[in-house]
């Protein structure tokens, strides 16, 4: 009530949300989830056919991270605001200016929900694929058969040129 009879003093309501807001936070949702793609599609590639494509500017897919855990963060804290104004207003839903603060509210949460969405799934998005570092299974297990094949080759290699292992016959 006392952000309504503020709203009613100064002429600058704050119960609801201008249209402008669940607008400008579809757009953004949107766009964060178009570069998340574009992030998606170049490290998901075959190698070979990434190394003939553009190389991924690094800033813009930190940024483009960045981007999807703010949204993720904000569409997670926006809706217990308009969920709080909700539950406030619907005492009063018979009045005009708090039935439009509802509706406000409303598609707001809506939104602010389907962003959280956005930024969780931009997140999983933007994730680049293991690579096979020194301390990889693969690369181990592959390093410790180089070592038998090697070792292997190497006996070999001895027992051939050492007279004194050759049999008699």
């Amino acid at each position: 009530m006392g952000l309504a009879k503020y709203g009613e003093i100064s002429g600058l309501p704050l119960v609801g949300a201008p249209w402008i807001v669940p607008v400008v936070l579809a757009v953004l949702g949107g766009v964060v989830l178009y570069m998340a793609l574009q992030i998606h599609k170049y490290t998901t590639k075959d190698p070979v056919k990434r190394a003939q494509l553009k190389p991924l500017d690094p800033q813009k897919a930190f940024g483009t991270l960045v981007a999807c855990k703010a949204l993720g963060l904000a569409g997670a804290a926006l809706p217990g605001w308009y969920g709080g104004q909700i539950i406030m207003s619907l005492p009063h839903g018979e009045a005009e200016f708090y039935s439009q603060a509802i509706i406000e509210c409303v598609v707001a949460c809506v939104v602010c929900v389907a962003d959280m969405i956005v930024g969780i799934v931009g997140e999983w998005l933007c994730r680049i694929p293991p690579i096979d570092g020194p301390e990889s299974p693969a690369v181990k297990k592959a390093a410790q058969r180089n070592r038998y094949a090697a070792a292997a080759t190497k006996a070999s290699t001895k027992s051939a040129t050492n007279p004194a292992t050759k049999s008699k016959v």
